[in-house]
């Protein structure tokens, strides 16, 4: 069940979000399949005419007993309607084709219901004609199921009342309908309204709640119903009294019991088979929390872990800090250290340089010195030599020696 800002589409089975006020019957109120409340309220009236409860179609037990036909439905509410029935829609200017003013005589007596939304309005007069095939192509407790525009007071208008050989004209860009009655009588209507475009959607007439339910009676239906119900989980919120759905009752419809007990059979097996299914499933979502739980609480010890770790690595990278100041103010003094000994192995080896001069100085002085000393031993060797031989010459000379 929706609740109370959203509601479930009953045409798709999406969830979609309730607006503030009625929209209005043509707005389209589902992003996924875009159905408006005039679809929406038509497919609950089906529900509760064929089944006596609001059923979304999704969840419509499938009848193939029960035959439909639908008239220019929209594709996919068609396509659903045939899931669940045996349903055709059909169509005025493509297959498969049905012309409501002449059906073939296939049609005749062959159907449970019909579904016509938008049409009837654009049927050539007399329209009551058409309300007649229809019923013609019911079977004798078969339902009529449509919506048209319609007011609430007066007659019916018809735009075309003589309407008998016709053809749209554009002169000059704009559009006009030319029509020759059956008295040979030319008349050309201006001003016309088309419903979504030119060609088949001109609007022949605009009905009354009194003459449609006038005209259903003439046609042979046996009651009229306007649903002027609101189904407000299914986004059905009527802002208007006027162009609601209507069903006209040719008779008692009775859905096909066989069917109904058959339908009903497999969905209670289905649903044994689904409570199985979700007890499995429960069981699997129990032990799939244990292992969680489980695996979570491992998290937690390794996050504990972790965090002891992350505080035991703070504390190394604030000790490897302080080491790496103490190593860097050891490297500056280191570099201070080895400035003085390289300045200090500078001025050493200039002292060993100064010494080697000094050595070899010394060495040539006293290479010298000997040289010097041995010249004055020489010279005093040779002066007492010398003082020697003067001496014995005086001597020798004087006589004394």
């Amino acid at each position: 069940m929706a609740d109370s800002g959203n509601f479930t589409c009953n045409i798709c089975g999406a969830g979609c979000e309730r607006p503030a006020a009625p929209p209005g019957r043509e707005v389209p109120g589902c992003p996924a399949c875009g159905s408006t409340t005039r679809l929406r309220s038509l497919i609950a009236l089906l529900s509760r005419e064929i089944f006596g409860v609001e059923l979304p179609l999704p969840d419509f037990p499938v009848l193939k007993g029960v035959r439909g036909l639908g008239m220019s439905d929209p594709k996919g509410l068609a396509a659903r309607l045939a899931e669940k029935f045996d349903y055709t829609n059909t169509f005025y200017h493509e297959e498969p084709r049905l012309d409501i003013v002449e059906p073939t005589p296939e049609h005749s007596g062959r159907y449970d219901f019909i579904l016509s939304s938008e049409v009837l309005e654009h049927v050539p007069p007399p329209v009551e004609r058409a309300f007649a095939n229809l019923n013609r192509m019911l079977k004798p407790d078969g339902l009529l199921l449509f919506t048209v525009p319609y007011t609430i007071d007066g007659r019916t208008v018809e735009h075309f009342p003589e309407l008998h050989e016709y053809a749209l004209a554009a002169p000059g860009g704009r559009t006009v309908l030319v029509n020759r009655r059956r008295d040979g009588s030319i008349e050309v209507f201006e001003n016309l309204s088309f419903h979504g475009g030119d060609g088949s959607t001109l609007e022949m007439r605009v009905f009354t709640e009194t003459s449609l339910k006038e005209t259903l009676a003439a046609a042979g239906f046996a009651g009229v119903h306007i649903a002027s119900e609101d189904s407000p989980e299914f986004g059905v919120s009527h802002g208007e009294s006027w162009s609601l759905p209507m069903v006209g009752r040719k008779g008692g419809f009775r859905s096909p019991s066989a069917e109904i007990a058959a339908a009903y059979g497999s969905a209670v097996r289905k649903s044994v088979s689904l409570a199985r299914e979700l007890e499995f499933h429960q069981r699997a979502h129990q032990d799939a929390e244990r292992a969680l739980a489980e695996r979570l609480e491992w998290v937690h010890k390794v996050e504990a872990q972790l965090e002891e770790r992350t505080q035991w690595a703070r504390k190394l990278e604030t000790e490897l800090e302080a080491r790496t100041g103490w190593a860097r103010k050891t490297e500056a003094a280191l570099e201070e250290r080895t400035q003085w000994a390289l300045a200090l192995k500078k001025e050493k080896e200039a002292a060993l340089a100064a010494f080697e001069r000094g050595a070899a100085e010394a060495k040539n002085a006293r290479q010298h010195i000997q040289a010097l000393e041995k010249d004055l031993a020489e010279a005093r060797a040779a002066r007492a030599q010398l003082e020697s031989s003067l001496w014995t010459r005086a001597g020798r000379k004087l006589g004394a020696i």
